[in-house]
């Protein structure tokens, strides 16, 4: 398991990577990042507190992007390593002509989708003081 799981996590993680990275340096930039900093806030609690805690929103945001893809691979690795899962029942429905396994498989992983994407936007709200405003 450790093999499929790393040529899944190497696929998404990139790109949550260089989202975390530039939404770091984005807010690492801001007034209020400096004020604390002139305040004298240690560095640790700086980088945690204000400046990963307000760069929370696009990573969170693309998180739940790279989820559709990890679905999407989950398929393809599946089939490479012989691990048995809903990528694989999908293909093997395929195979052997069962349109109704891959269309309840498929609605259970577009269910999945959408609602790692409901629990993207509702994190939003604990996240970002300005999105419980409006």
């Amino acid at each position: 398991m450790f093999l499929p799981a790393l040529v899944l996590g190497f696929g998404i993680a990139a790109p949550i990577l260089r989202t975390t990275r530039t939404a770091v340096l984005e807010v690492r930039s801001d007034d209020f990042v400096r004020t604390a900093r002139a305040k004298g806030v240690p560095e640790r609690r700086l980088q945690v507190r204000h400046v990963l805690g307000n760069a929370l929103v696009p990573i969170v945001t693309m998180t739940g992007l790279q989820f559709g893809y990890l679905l999407g691979g989950a398929v393809v690795v599946e089939q490479i390593f012989s691990v048995p899962g809903i990528g694989r029942q999908v293909l093997l429905g395929i195979q052997q002509k069962e349109y109704a396994v891959v269309q309840s498989t498929v609605l259970v992983i577009a269910l999945a989708f959408v609602l790692v994407n409901l629990l993207t936007d509702l994190l939003y709200r604990v996240i970002d003081p300005r999105v419980r405003a409006s």
